[in-house]
């Protein structure tokens, strides 16, 4: 049985969930299944660490995480997991370093779109060749924030008329 709790963030809640000392799910979509229990205090370092994460003194996490995928996800995850913070890549430049040819990077993208692990395993680094902001389970409006707090964007500034 998994268990979960939820953070404040500034970009909304986000759902933690796992065995209370490995994390399995982050996402920002917070329903869970059946059967799962609440446990406030579960995570509490990972609650910890994304503080400082979205206050800007963390780039990077040092927490317990296990995912399951198939292998051709796997090796997608683990290059999305090496792009340093500050920085994008394309989905094209992954499918080159796994050695897969053009015509799977839409595979690619599904295994990016597939990640269990939101902010962890940074696929909101993950845009277009062209660096257009394409497709994120967290939303394209909180991809943007993401690379803003990470100073790959800048502010969006409003005008009101």
């Amino acid at each position: 049985m998994d268990i979960y709790t939820t953070i404040e963030s500034p970009l909304g809640e986000i759902l933690l969930a796992g065995d209370g000392s490995v994390l399995t799910r982050v996402s920002f979509d917070v329903g869970v299944p059946a059967g799962w229990r609440r446990v406030p205090s579960a995570f509490a370092e990972a609650e910890r660490q994304f503080g400082e994460y979205f206050a800007g003194g963390r780039t990077s996490f040092e927490l317990p995480c296990l995912s399951s995928g198939t292998e051709f996800q796997e090796r997608v995850w683990a290059e999305v997991a090496a792009v340093p913070y500050g920085t994008t890549t394309s989905y094209g430049a992954i499918a080159a370093r796994i050695g897969a040819p053009r015509d799977r990077i839409r595979a690619v993208g599904a295994a990016v779109g597939a990640n269990p692990l939101l902010v962890l395993r940074p696929c909101h680094r993950v845009v277009a060749a062209d660096g257009a902001l394409t497709g994120y389970a967290g939303g394209l409006g909180r991809k943007h924030d993401l690379l803003t707090l990470e100073g790959v964007l800048q502010p969006q500034l409003w005008s009101v008329s």
